[in-house]
C-alpha cells in the first residue's frame, strides 16, 4: 500500500502512515512516498510502521546514515515527519 505518488503535492505524512499500517494486516507492506529527505524522516515513519520507501534523496538519507554511525549526530537535520513525504524518480523501493 503506497501514500502517494509524490507528484501532485502533499504525500507520506506520519497520520497517513500510521492509519495505513492500523487498517492493513502484518503481511501488507507499507510505501511512504513523496517528500521524505532526511534520514530523521524516514526513521521516524518506519517508526510509524512504513517498511518501503520512495525518495528522490537518497544520497542525502545514505550520508545522514554515515554520520550518525560515525557518531555525528549533525548528519541528520531536524524535521517533523507530518510535513514530508517519500518520493523515488526511478519507481524503486527499498
Amino acid at each position: 500500500m503506497k501514500t502517494s505518488t509524490g507528484f501532485a503535492g502533499g504525500g507520506a505524512t506520519a497520520e497517513h502512515v500510521a492509519l495505513m499500517r492500523a487498517s492493513v494486516g502484518p503481511s501488507v507492506q507499507v510505501k511512504a512516498s513523496g517528500g521524505v529527505r532526511d534520514l530523521d524522516t524516514v526513521l521516524a515513519l518506519h517508526e510509524l510502521g512504513a517498511t518501503r520507501f520512495g525518495t528522490s534523496a537518497t544520497a542525502v538519507i545514505l550520508e545522514g546514515a554515515a554520520a550518525r554511525a560515525a557518531g555525528d549526530r549533525r548528519g541528520s537535520a531536524p524535521t517533523r515527519p507530518s510535513d514530508t513525504v517519500v518520493a523515488r524518480t526511478d519507481g524503486a523501493s527499498y
